[in-house]
């Protein structure tokens, strides 16, 4: 037995080294996929020092034995919590619903962690092999069927929201741990539950955590984002041209190479996209290169900045804010004949992040299009990555935002009392890109 847990050990250490090797954002699931890689190992080692000394009861000193039949148990709860919060969290992620079982988790797992210093352990002798039994053992596994519970009433509670890929990573890991608990349950002297915890750990991994899957993402969106630059509105590049021809026909004067200066501006800032992350004050700039062509364009719309002078060094997702801007535009300001404000904002927000706002006081939004537009931007993972249609740049914004900044952080929509509507987009505070 001893040499499984030994495998299990090697293959889980180069799942950790391939995991913390990778480049990836350093999101709440994702630290707390981090803590459950660093105690399975910890876990596995007592598992195996365990699986030796049970069955050397004669030579090992009771005490010693005790001691690391402890830590065992210690640690297999805390993996156990851990998988709870896992799941939690991404049901949370998924949903938008927040977590209500985090302090029942919590105080269980103060519980049992008492349970396990302080109940006594006896171990029964076969030919077989040896291996613990009575009130400790029965605690043990009334904590995994505690946290076994509560992750999946998790699943079932939100199933028609979580995304299929995901739903069947859950679904797999608690299969997987029925079976080897009904197994342990059975032939006591088996000692698998080190096997059945890894291959759960291994189905988040190769189904949610893959650096590789990850990867493979940040391609997509970066590509989905070509191809939105490549595609900026050619009716907005085809009327702006056309009302600087007509101003130059009219005068000759120096507006005239002002607006072909932004227009230039716009064009070379846009097809910047060797940078994932760029600063707030070059997003800024290709954003007012853009609305100051707007205003010429239609004189009766202002644009209003205010900005947090602090933030303009933070880092934020490359062409952002230019397709939220356009959106309010071609859905809020139009039906008004392009008469109106819009107001771009960025401030520090309570808890340590950035939140950016466009807020517009147009029409608003049509009757039943909020609800259509948050069902999208809440299930972004489950949209097909667009190229046509009106909700292309808000779709990949949301996506891009998900993947580079973590699923904490993204767009969403408000509806303001006075008319018209305010896109927030929350971002983390960064300085630099990590």
């Amino acid at each position: 037995m001893l040499r499984m847990e030994i495998a299990l050990f090697l293959v889980l250490a180069f799942v950790a080294y391939v995991y913390f090797s990778a480049e990836k954002k350093h999101t709440q699931l994702h630290r707390t996929f981090s803590a459950l890689l660093i105690v399975m190992l910890v876990h596995l080692v007592f598992d195996g020092i365990t699986v030796y000394t049970v069955n050397h009861l004669e030579t090992v000193p009771t005490l010693l034995n005790d001691t690391f039949h402890r830590l065992f148990i210690g640690t297999m709860i805390i993996v156990f919590f851990l998988f709870y919060q896992y799941i939690a969290i991404l049901v949370e992620e998924e949903t938008g619903k927040p977590r209500r079982l985090d302090l029942a988790a919590k105080i269980y797992l103060v519980i049992a962690e008492l349970g396990d210093m302080l109940l006594p352990i006896h171990y029964a002798v076969t030919p077989q092999g040896n291996y613990s039994d009575g009130i400790h053992v029965v605690f043990c596994y009334l904590s995994v069927a505690f946290y076994f519970l509560l992750c999946a009433g998790l699943l079932l509670v939100s199933w028609k929201n979580i995304q299929q890929k995901k739903k069947m990573a859950i679904g797999i890991a608690l299969l997987i741990e029925l079976v080897v608990t009904a197994l342990q349950g059975l032939r006591h002297t088996w000692l698998i539950s080190g096997m059945g915890m890894t291959l759960i750990t291994l189905a988040f991994y190769l189904i949610l955590e893959n650096p590789d899957i990850l990867r493979a993402e940040l391609v997509e969106q970066k590509m989905s984002m070509l191809y939105l630059k490549s595609q900026v509105n050619p009716h907005f590049l085809y009327n702006t041209l056309d009302t600087i021809r007509i101003q130059a026909q009219l005068n000759g004067d120096k507006k005239v190479a002002d607006l072909l200066m932004r227009l230039v501006d716009f064009f070379r800032l846009s097809v910047k996209v060797d940078r994932p992350m760029v600063s707030l004050d070059d997003e800024m700039e290709l954003l007012e290169a853009y609305m100051e062509l707007m205003c010429y364009r239609y004189p009766e719309l202002t644009c209003e900045y205010d900005m947090d002078p602090d933030l303009g060094g933070a880092q934020v997702p490359n062409f952002i804010l230019q397709p939220i801007v356009e959106n309010s535009l071609l859905h809020g300001l139009k039906n008004k004949g392009y008469r109106g404000e819009v107001r771009i904002s960025a401030q520090k927000t309570a808890d340590g992040h950035m939140e950016i706002m466009v807020c517009d006081t147009g029409s608003g939004f049509a009757e039943g299009k909020k609800a259509a537009i948050d069902e999208m931007l809440r299930d972004y993972a489950k949209q097909a990555p667009k190229l046509t249609g009106n909700s292309i740049g808000i779709l990949n914004v949301q996506k891009r935002i998900k993947l580079l900044c973590g699923r904490e952080f993204g767009l969403w929509y408000t509806e303001n009392e006075a008319g018209g509507v305010t896109a927030h987009i929350l971002l983390p505070l960064e300085e630099e890109v990590k």
